[in-house]
């Protein structure tokens, strides 16, 4: 199996986002780094040159590939910021109940185990809290260890 592109950097995420542009961009990621570090409890680490994570978990695929991975995390990309949430990717029951929390969220789209948003005075930070603290439970439950 091949190695994984994205890994944990020497980068401190704090200088990373203090490059981020343009400054209103920079000033939310400020915002989700203090709401992660709050929900978690952990410091955060770059993952490749732009994803900012917390927490991390290994696992084996059934196909047998090994993964190293962040818990949770975001990215403060140019159009829309990027949320990781692997809960609900892992758990069926954490991704049904996250449907609920999305209906009051706000202005929003999602993928596989993404949540985009373009701005943050789009969506309802509460429930945003609500969506992070319910997939990393379930990141703790699944996968134990680090």
């Amino acid at each position: 199996m091949g190695e994984a592109k994205t890994t944990i950097t020497d980068i401190a995420a704090e200088a990373f986002i203090a490059g981020v542009e343009p400054p209103a961009r920079r000033a939310e990621a400020e915002v989700l780094d203090a709401l992660f570090r709050k929900v978690t409890g952990e410091a955060p680490k770059m993952w490749g040159p732009t994803i900012i994570g917390y927490g991390e978990y290994r696992t084996t695929y059934e196909s047998g590939r090994d993964v190293h991975w962040m818990r949770s995390g975001f990215s403060p990309r140019k159009a829309k910021h990027s949320l990781y949430l692997m809960g609900g990717y892992c758990d069926d029951v954490t991704a049904r109940g996250r449907d609920d929390k999305l209906a009051r969220l706000g202005k929003h789209s999602t993928g596989k185990s993404c949540l985009y948003v373009n701005k943050l005075a789009d969506i309802d930070l509460a429930v945003l809290e609500e969506i992070i603290a319910a997939d990393w439970a379930t990141m703790l439950r699944l996968f134990p260890e680090g």
